[in-house]
């Protein structure tokens, strides 16, 4: 008998505005331990999904369940104690504060953890934790992205949602930015990434689905979507060279 997912959506519908529905139908589910990827044109609902999953957009119709249990429509702070954490692609730092304060705002709940979830944190993050006096605002955009991984992590998720954790990135730092959500899930959290950058992706994750117009696409693992025909022709491009 095949086991529960540990996050799915079924036939979901969903959007900002009165009557206009960016997510159609959208099929997904993580199985524990699973790193899966999003990909998709501009527009097809990828981060829409992620933040109807953390209860930041409407839920009109369809289901989402954590565990088998249904948590449509719950508010974020609800969905954190039950183990989902979110990465925002913009504005996921407290630029005023110091990288420890940022660090500190993902503990509201637990704050008696900071030590044991500190040492975890810089067990992946290593550089954080020699700069932990210096103000977020003075980083650079791939040491801010970090940052705000970092402060999802001092929460210990079960789920761990990334929207894109490599825009605006320099080369170098995206490929930082993969290694670390590599590592992030090798210690045992769900994860799962909306991300621009396809190919990256696509190579690191177990599974992937190819999101368009608000609905699964294409679905498969990582390596089955890089070698996909359709895949490469409709929406990466020349990934297949």
């Amino acid at each position: 008998m095949a086991s529960t997912p540990v996050i799915e959506t079924k036939d979901l519908v969903a959007g900002y505005l009165p009557g206009v529905n960016i997510l159609n139908g959208a099929n997904f589910f993580a199985n524990q331990g699973e790193l899966v990827g999003i990909i998709g044109p501009n527009g097809a609902g990828k981060s829409t999904l992620l933040k109807a999953i953390f209860g930041l957009v409407k839920v009109r119709e369809g289901e989402i369940n954590l565990n088998g249990e249904s948590i449509a429509n719950l508010k974020a702070n609800q969905l954190v104690a039950r183990g989902i954490g979110f990465v925002p692609q913009n504005n996921n730092v407290f630029p005023s504060l110091t990288i420890e304060e940022n660090l500190q705002m993902g503990l509201f709940q637990n704050p008696k953890s900071y030590p044991e979830r500190l040492e975890f944190v810089t067990s992946i993050f290593a550089e954080l934790g020699k700069r932990l006096k210096q103000r977020a605002g003075s980083l650079s955009g791939g040491e801010r992205q970090m940052v705000a991984m970092s402060r999802a992590l001092m929460m210990d998720p079960k789920v761990l949602l990334l929207d894109e954790p490599s825009a605006g990135l320099s080369p170098v730092r995206q490929d930082e930015a993969f290694i670390r959500v590599s590592e992030i899930n090798k210690s045992g959290v769900t994860t799962i990434m909306v991300e621009q950058n396809a190919r990256r992706c696509l190579q690191i994750s177990d599974r992937a689905y190819v999101l368009d117009q608000g609905k699964d696409a294409v679905v498969g693992t990582g390596r089955e979507l890089l070698n996909d025909p359709k895949v490469i022709g409709l929406y990466l491009g020349t990934l297949g060279e």
